[in-house]
């Protein structure tokens, strides 16, 4: 009997500790599937230490960690002196980490003065502080388009330039881009060619448009620094004053034709008025003239005239009509016969 209750106290002691195993075993796998072991251990033997703590909260609100302590690792292999608290600080505002530590990479082999301050604030401003920096070691040629500018003799010049830039670290943010230099370079090149008494004269020295343009001091207030401006092509176009003038001639054509238009229609109403007028008058002389026997027979009826008197009258208007149609057979003389024996 004895012996039947060792055994079941042997197997109840084995079920324990195989129970104590399974779930020691279950805690152990979800410890190292939860916590970043091999990041930790990639850091600590890269001389990048991170702190456990920091990699299990950085995986608690959803942060990339490797990325981030990768690129970490990477700033602490150049030699910057850097808090992973900062990088990680960038990253929960929606920065560009890896730019930001390229560029102090790069700022920092080229001895650039960049702080990792102004690198976030870049970064955050929405420009490439990594071609910032690239630009600025490497100096970039902006080509204008091309630029049309007037001479004092009315001649167009076409003309393109070439704008060699470095990037200004320290103007990077508030300062103008690209368009506005491309602006600048236009407005002065047209100033200089404008200003040129003919176009020849800028034929003969194109570098005078550089020269002028460059003292005017085109960079101010932009996030590069113009190094050269170089004339890459002038190319004579119309000549706009004689088109000008052929213009005006036209326009002053078109308003001398108008203007006399203008007095033709006011002769014509002139003329129209002037044959209304008439008409007019030629009606009340043909009512003057039926006044006639109306009052000549008044003049019977009252007596003033007699039937001698009305002979005399028809007798002198016939002697009239005779002398009328004789001197319009003899050519119009108004003479009579004997005057023409």
């Amino acid at each position: 009997m004895n012996t039947i209750l060792n055994l079941l106290g042997a197997n109840g002691v084995w079920e324990w500790w195989y129970t104590l195993l399974i779930v020691l075993g279950a805690l152990l796998i979800v410890v190292l599937l939860f916590l970043p072991l091999g990041t930790w251990f990639i850091a600590a033997v890269s001389n990048a230490h991170v702190s456990m703590g920091r990699l299990i909260g950085m995986k608690m609100r959803r942060i990339k960690y490797r990325m981030l302590v990768d690129v970490y690792i990477r700033a602490r292999k150049a030699g910057l002196d850097i808090d992973i608290a900062e990088l990680e600080s960038h990253v929960m505002a929606g920065g560009n980490i890896s730019n930001v530590v390229n560029a102090l990479i790069s700022s920092h082999s080229a001895n650039i003065e960049l702080s990792l301050q102004s690198a976030k604030a870049i970064d955050l401003a929405g420009r490439d502080v990594l071609n910032a920096v690239k630009v600025s070691v490497n100096p970039k040629v902006i080509e204008t388009p091309v630029i049309s500018a007037i001479a004092k003799n009315g001649i167009e010049l076409r003309v393109k330039a070439r704008v060699t830039v470095r990037a200004n670290i320290s103007r990077l943010i508030g300062g103008a881009g690209e368009e506005t230099i491309i602006a600048r370079v236009g407005e002065g090149i047209v100033t200089t060619v404008g200003s040129s008494e003919t176009h020849k004269e800028v034929l003969e020295n194109p570098d005078s448009i550089s020269k002028t343009v460059l003292k005017k001091g085109l960079d101010a207030g932009t996030a590069y620094e113009i190094l050269s401006i170089d004339i890459a092509d002038v190319d004579v176009g119309r000549n706009i004053g004689a088109q000008l003038q052929m213009d005006q001639a036209e326009a002053d054509k078109r308003i001398a034709q108008a203007n006399a238009e203008e007095r033709r229609a006011m002769a014509i109403a002139t003329e129209q008025e002037m044959k209304a007028h008439t008409q007019e008058m030629r009606a009340k002389v043909v009512e003057a003239e039926a006044e006639v026997p109306r009052a000549m027979a008044e003049a019977f009826r009252n007596g003033r005239l007699g039937i001698m008197d009305y002979y005399q009258m028809q007798n002198i208007q016939a002697d009239t009509s005779m002398r009328n149609a004789i001197s319009g057979n003899n050519d119009g003389t108004g003479g009579d016969r004997s005057s023409k024996k």
